[in-house]
């Protein structure tokens, strides 16, 4: 089995915030993914030396300057009322389609799958947990990772 069911998933709370609700339709494209999958995600596209992003090293792109490319801060674009994402960082996957497949990463054993067009209506959501996670694309090469000072940072997988 790849998925937990969402009444299973013991962070669903972030999609039920009685301020930033998810509809029931929205909540069943949010897939949170077994470990055994989460980790076979994470060893494939993220790290196969750590299993969280505060251990990132050397040997893992992630862990590569001349992987990111520009950075900028999110938590002003959280803080307002409306559901736009920070603009550099809807520049940079602009391109993407809404039914793109999405992974948000938050360790090596805890991540979500949805589409793009979920991810970029309820981004807020998935950022109540900040220390580090990544978002990447299916067969995309662009990544994002966010930072619990409000920060993120924007690059491509080798």
């Amino acid at each position: 089995m790849n998925y937990l069911p969402m009444e299973k998933y013991t962070k669903a709370w972030i999609f039920r915030h009685k301020d930033l609700p998810v509809s029931a339709e929205d909540l069943e494209e949010i897939k949170p993914l077994s470990e055994k999958r989460a980790e076979q995600i994470w060893s494939e596209h993220i790290s196969r030396g750590c299993s969280h992003p505060e251990h990132f090293s050397g040997d893992d792109w992630v862990g590569q300057d001349k992987n990111w490319v520009d950075k900028d801060y999110w938590q002003s674009a959280w803080d307002s009322s409306k559901e736009a994402l920070p603009p550099l960082l809807e520049e940079f996957l602009g391109n993407w389609d809404d039914n793109v497949t999405v992974y948000f990463c938050y360790q090596s054993d805890h991540i979500l799958e949805t589409k793009w067009g979920i991810f970029r209506h309820h981004w807020k959501n998935f950022l109540f947990f900040d220390n580090g996670p990544i978002l990447l694309g299916r067969k995309r090469r662009e990544v994002v990772q966010f930072f619990e000072n409000g920060s993120y940072r924007i690059g491509r997988r080798p």
